[in-house]
């Protein structure tokens, strides 16, 4: 199911992109699930990394388009942002926010379904479990691919990821249940680790990117047992 907000306030629009988006459900297959704003400040105020892709008006009357898709930038990297708009004034700004595209009014049905399918095209590129974790400046999305394993210190948790390391306050049980479906296993008391990334097993350790992470005695057979079925799934 795909998350989609429509952020526009005329409601003439707005109803026609439900209709567009409802017909484009029937003719791709894709199911969507759509969420209604009026204007930018009531998705800014209600967002909490729930969608995968916005369309947003750029001319609203409280907080515009451009501004909105700022904040919401500033709390997720991977939303897919287009902009709907008579205006093609907003390009140089759109790159800043990493938007994908812009709609022009008045909207065609095939223009919207082109644009729409790039969108969809740039989400089935994306692989791995989408998951969100609470950091300090609020929630960070994760994709399970990106994440190398998940270390325990105290009651701190260090995600390692191939684009550095974050910390988060949490129990390794709460991740531990929710990435096992997604090819982790739990090697020791203080490790989660992500299968795929296993480069092999030494001393009593599995490595990754040159990491010795050690495997419990308890839990060596069935990690050797997971590892083996993951890498002859894959």
């Amino acid at each position: 199911m795909i998350q989609l907000a429509i952020v526009d306030d005329e409601e003439s629009y707005s109803s026609q992109l439900v209709e567009f988006v409802s017909r484009y459900q029937l003719e791709s297959g894709n199911l969507f699930e759509i969420t209604r704003y009026k204007d930018g400040d009531e998705i800014v105020n209600g967002f909490h990394l729930q969608f995968d892709i916005i369309l947003m008006d750029i001319q609203m009357k409280f907080m515009d388009g451009m501004s909105a898709a700022e904040e919401i930038r500033k709390r997720d990297q991977k939303v897919i942002i287009m902009f709907i708009t008579n205006m093609t004034d907003y390009a140089i700004r759109g790159y800043q926010v990493d938007a994908l595209d812009y709609i022009l009014k008045p909207v065609s049905y095939f223009a919207f379904s082109q644009k729409l399918d790039r969108a969809v095209a740039r989400l089935d590129k994306r692989s791995g479990y989408e998951m969100s974790v609470t950091v300090p400046a609020g929630l960070k999305r994760i994709s399970s691919d990106d994440l190398l394993y998940i270390e325990s210190e105290g009651h701190n948790l260090i995600f390692h990821t191939g684009d550095g390391d974050f910390q988060t306050r949490a129990k390794m049980k709460d991740y531990e249940e929710e990435l096992l479906p997604h090819g982790f296993f739990r090697s020791n008391k203080g490790y989660l680790v992500n299968l795929r990334y296993v480069d092999g097993v030494e001393d009593g350790c599995c490595v990754i990117r040159g990491q010795k992470l050690l495997i419990s005695r308890a839990r060596k057979n069935d990690f050797m047992e997971a590892l083996t079925k993951y890498i002859s799934e894959a």
